[in-house]
């Protein structure tokens, strides 16, 4: 489907500010783009490109930790006007190497800017605080300092929102970083390394690495172990997150982790049903249902479920996936030929348990239209495994207790939502599901850049956004001034 855009391999390693040939000579990064364009083959980066990069992150450490505040925040600041700058060269390039709609790709674009614009606000906001001693003559301080070169690594689904949210929080703490990009949207991540240098950060404050897919392991195992790499944060599945959590603790280094989501949307009874429909709509198939908190689970009370059901049935039926550069086209492709044979096997597994196809269902190549399945049960695959396609699965519950015990059967626990017109009601009940995120009378997909972003259980662990991130890329150090020789454990020594 669609047509071919050749365009000549590249480097994608951004390294001190130089492009340079990559060590590796003809390898290239990049799979096979879910319609058809060739785009994002670019030569891949090697282990000894990847160490060049945290080497160069390293020694560009001392100056950037050392600039003031106010440098770091007009860096950001021209660094979101760049990003809006170039919304087209983004856009395109998005729909070639992801299969980004047209609304998709303005979201990541204006969710990326704002993420630019509030982490620029913090740079003045890394503090620190004064802490009464018991010794005599002292003054005990409580201090924020950089942790040094972060390594961040970002996942293809939201390029450049997730891109940028790897790398704002720990420059504006005055940290260096390597950005891993993913191998599935590698130019996507290099134009976000660009974009830092043309915003005024020197060479070395920012590093894009790209790998072949193959050199994964070896690329990221040897940036962990790095020795000037003090921080990693990490987005993507549970699974690979389980070795990157691994690998940290192994050289006992802090990771932040944003895994993956089984996102329950709760519809009591009293709900109002339109609201939660469309709620529903948008949160099941924005970006195909790519999104880490995509509503996955619609848990209905049994005496609005056939109402609900037919509601949403009937928004996803006119969700057609097709090339996103068709001017029309309500969702894109997935990711590749192996997430549509998930998505299948998925779908045959439930129609074989019993449950009915009421909307969608339908694939043609690497698109699968917006699908619902209603009454999901238990032995159900799709009841516990996450599709992370444009699937809703919709469960039958006959109470809210029930509501409640079937949204914490998962292992996950990322977002969810609550729709209820008793508001006391709708808040006990988020207040009991097993989540770092809960929205009430809203969708599970909801995002500000300022807001604790973050799961518990298999869904990880730590939180972006916000103050809640100085805490992740900053160490807290305890520094005393004593106006007389000795602190109190000398002088009784």
């Amino acid at each position: 489907m669609g047509g071919k855009a050749q365009v000549q391999a590249q480097d994608l390693r951004l390294v001190d500010g130089q492009d340079g040939s990559v060590t590796g000579g003809p390898g290239h990064a990049g799979g096979d783009p879910p319609i058809g364009r060739v785009s994002d083959r670019v030569a891949a980066a090697t282990l000894a490109d990847a160490i060049a990069a945290a080497d160069s992150a390293a020694a560009a450490f001392p100056d950037w930790s050392a600039t003031v505040p106010s440098h770091r925040r007009a860096c950001l600041l021209r660094a979101a006007d760049l990003v809006e700058a170039r919304k087209s060269d983004f856009a395109r390039t998005m729909a070639e190497e992801t299969g980004a709609t047209a609304r998709w790709s303005d979201f990541n674009i204006r969710g990326a800017a704002q993420i630019l614009r509030e982490n620029a606000a913090l740079a003045t906001q890394v503090k620190g605080e004064v802490i009464p001693s018991d010794t005599p003559g002292a003054m005990a301080l409580a201090v924020r300092r950089p942790a040094g070169v972060v390594l961040g690594i970002a996942p293809w689904n939201a390029p450049l929102i997730l891109g940028v949210r790897a790398i704002a929080a720990p420059l504006v703490c005055g940290n260096t970083v390597v950005l891993k990009s993913s191998e599935l949207s590698p130019l996507t991540h290099r134009m976000i390394g660009e974009i830092m240098e043309e915003a005024g950060m020197t060479d070395g404050v920012v590093n894009v690495v790209c790998n072949a897919a193959g050199d994964a392991d070896r690329v990221v195992e040897a940036l962990i172990a790095h020795p000037a790499v003090h921080r990693i944060s990490f987005t993507g599945s549970t699974r690979v997150g389980r070795t990157i959590a691994r690998l940290a603790a192994e050289h006992l280094k802090p990771a932040l982790l944003e895994l993956g989501g089984k996102a329950p949307m709760i519809v009591l009874s009293d709900a109002d049903l339109p609201a939660a429909a469309r709620a529903a709509a948008y949160g099941a198939f924005f970006n195909q249902g790519q999104v880490c908190m995509s509503t996955e689970r619609l848990i209905v009370e049994e005496p609005v479920a056939e109402r609900f059901a037919g509601m949403v049935a009937d928004l996803a039926r006119p969700l057609v996936a097709g090339d996103p550069s068709t001017a029309g086209a309500p969702l894109g492709p997935v990711i590749g030929a192996d997430a549509v044979s998930r998505l299948k096997d998925l779908v045959e597994d439930a129609v074989a348990k019993g449950a009915e196809i009421i909307a969608g269902g339908y694939f043609r190549d690497t698109c699968m239209d917006a699908t619902v399945i209603d009454h999901v049960t238990p032995a159900m695959r799709i009841y516990s495994e996450e599709s992370f396609g444009p699937v809703a699965a919709l469960i039958r519950v006959g109470s809210a207790d029930e509501a409640v015990r079937v949204a914490n059967d998962t292992e996950y626990g990322l977002a969810a939502s609550v729709f209820s017109q008793d508001f006391a009601r709708a808040y006990d009940i988020a207040m009991r599901i097993a989540s770092g995120i809960c929205h009430i009378n809203a969708s599970t997909v909801q995002d500000e850049a300022q807001m604790p972003f973050g799961g518990v259980k298999a869904s990880g662990h730590g939180r972006f956004g916000g103050a809640a991130a100085i805490n992740e890329f900053t160490d807290l150090r305890w520094v005393t001034f004593n106006d007389r020789p000795g602190g109190i454990s000398e002088q009784r020594f």
